[in-house]
């Protein structure tokens, strides 16, 4: 499985780059994916984290800049951190950056878990 991770992360990278998130959503995800946004408590299952996600993509007008800036994985113990950047305009026209990381923890080539830690008043 080491060796797989790596490969599914930039797969993973590859799909959030390319606009396709609810395509990695079902790619990547476990059936019983909890995700978690900071210290809020987590949203469990796979339909839970898709609506979840199509509410975000609702919230978005126009998608301006994507970026990764760095990846590390840590393959013996499955654990993976994504930093993204995200530049967006909102449905109230406004100007959103978002400058988060991820962290997921993998199992059988899917994210089991993800946490996402990003400051709220950006």
């Amino acid at each position: 499985m080491s060796s797989n991770i790596k490969q599914r992360v930039e797969g993973l990278v590859s799909y959030i780059l390319g606009g396709k998130i609810l395509e990695a959503m079902d790619e990547f995800y476990a059936a019983d994916i909890a995700m978690q946004e900071n210290n809020n408590p987590a949203t469990v299952g796979h339909a839970a984290n898709v609506e979840r996600e199509k509410q975000f993509l609702a919230s978005v007008k126009e998608w301006k800049r994507t970026d990764v800036r760095a990846v590390a994985v840590d393959e013996a113990r499955g654990k993976t951190a994504i930093q993204y950047a995200f530049d967006f305009v909102n449905q109230q026209d406004e100007d959103v950056h978002y400058d988060q990381v991820a962290v997921q923890t993998w199992k059988d080539g899917k994210i089991v878990h993800e946490r996402f830690y990003y400051d709220t008043g950006a």
